[in-house]
């Protein structure tokens, strides 16, 4: 059984320049598809993942966060980028170079975001440029919590 991750960034970024933040190095830069809207790249031996890029408009997001409250998020525009990981890669390699790449895209952008695992946990977002991680015991599990602090 696999994991996912999704890093939504709100607003029209371009697609491109988010694909070229989330490879470690240039060679893994996730490489468009026959639609220009999207990028792909398989980084399973590598990173532990797959990553996929895309654009998106009339998005919906809705999560689990802290204390099992729901979060809702209805971004107009949106870049989604999800990594796809198996589930024997994740503590040791998938899981660390994620949260790696999602610190990198939020470096490099200025944008309102969101990180939400499987489509029902809240891990992290930015608003107005502060980050707020969620879930603080699965950042503490992974011994990540130094990497995103909120």
């Amino acid at each position: 059984m696999g994991v996912e991750f999704r890093l939504i960034l709100t607003g029209n970024p371009a697609v491109d320049e988010i694909a070229t933040l989330t490879a470690a190095d240039p060679q893994e830069k996730p490489q468009p598809t026959s639609n220009g809207r999207l990028f792909t790249a398989r980084l399973y031996d590598q990173r532990g993942y797959a990553v996929t890029v895309r654009s998106g408009t009339h998005g919906y997001y809705e999560a689990e966060t802290d204390g099992d409250s729901r979060w809702e998020w209805k971004p107009e525009t949106y870049v989604n980028v999800t990594f796809s990981m198996r589930a024997d890669d994740l503590a040791d390699k998938a899981i660390p170079n994620m949260v790696t790449a999602v610190a990198r895209v939020l470096a490099g952008r200025i944008e309102d975001a969101a990180l939400i695992q499987d489509g029902n946990h809240l891990l992290l977002t930015r608003t107005n440029g502060v980050v707020h991680t969620h879930r603080t015991s699965w950042w503490n599990h992974y011994h990540l919590d130094h990497l995103l602090t909120g």
